[in-house]
């Protein structure tokens, strides 16, 4: 019986293990056995139910509910297998840690990640929040996106543009590495990006082409003149991979829930 274990999470103490043998519906597409064990959830939590939630093409989600202390509570549940898995739900978990760190009320809280004992899948824990169908309103999106860019400013740890996991698009992985300039970690980005173009598509001519001045000579055109002739950019946190497959709307307030980040 596989074992879900912590290997990192927002918290230094150790998670108590859960038994999901009280699950009262059926699992998550099979995938979830009748007895098995989840971290990150409190000492005292009774599972009651694991269903299938959401649609994916890189994992497969459920919402966890448990009883704690007679009271109702949920999750949202994420596994995922293959080479990238762990870095992948790592990079997201740290992300999102940052994210709702500055915004909390438009993001979900992570509690934890880790990876399936004698198995190659990984999972992460999120709270789980009740959506409604539709884009959330255009005045609210863009004031929590502003907030999240307004209240990191300043808050790189080195300073500079990057971030200190990899963070991935879907599967692919971004080159984060720290850069003193913007230009400089655009720049990086793209070219890591093309590489993997190549890498996956095979040679073209085309695209070898047009890299060269896109990379030497339109992002320094456009980009440069904001961090000379004394300007300068300072480094903010962003989502990433922010369009509207990883935004909807909270049911209760009506405002922005941003979710499935890549940050940097």
């Amino acid at each position: 019986m596989p074992l879900c274990m912590r290997e990192r999470s927002m918290w230094t103490r150790t998670y108590s293990l859960v038994n999901l043998s009280a699950l009262g519906s059926k699992p998550l597409c099979g995938i979830v056995p009748i007895l098995t064990y989840f971290t990150g959830l409190p000492p005292r939590a009774i599972v009651k139910t694991c269903q299938g939630h959401g649609a994916s093409y890189w994992n497969q989600r459920a919402r966890l509910d448990v009883e704690i202390d007679g009271k109702p509570k949920s999750y949202f549940l994420k596994l995922t297998s293959g080479d990238v898995a762990g870095p992948m739900l790592e990079g997201e978990y740290e992300s999102m840690k940052l994210i709702h760190q500055f915004v909390p009320k438009f993001s979900p809280q992570p509690i934890g990640w880790g990876k399936c004992d004698g198995s190659d899948r990984y999972f992460s824990l999120y709270s789980f929040h009740e959506l409604q169908t539709g884009n959330p309103a255009i005045p609210r999106f863009t004031s929590a996106v502003a907030q999240l860019h307004t209240l990191s400013a300043g808050m790189s740890p080195t300073g500079q543009f990057g971030f200190h996991v990899t963070t991935y698009n879907g599967v692919l992985p971004q080159d984060n590495a720290w850069s003193n300039s913007w230009e400089e970690f655009y720049v990086r980005g793209m070219r890591h990006m093309l590489e993997i173009e190549k890498d996956r598509r095979g040679p073209s001519e085309e695209l070898e082409r047009l890299s060269k001045p896109f990379l030497e000579k339109v992002i320094p055109r456009l980009l440069r003149p904001m961090e000379t002739g004394g300007r300068s950019i300072k480094p903010v946190l962003i989502h990433g991979d922010l369009w509207l497959g990883n935004v909807s709307t909270q049911k209760d307030s009506g405002d922005p829930l941003m979710y499935d980040s890549s940050t940097f």
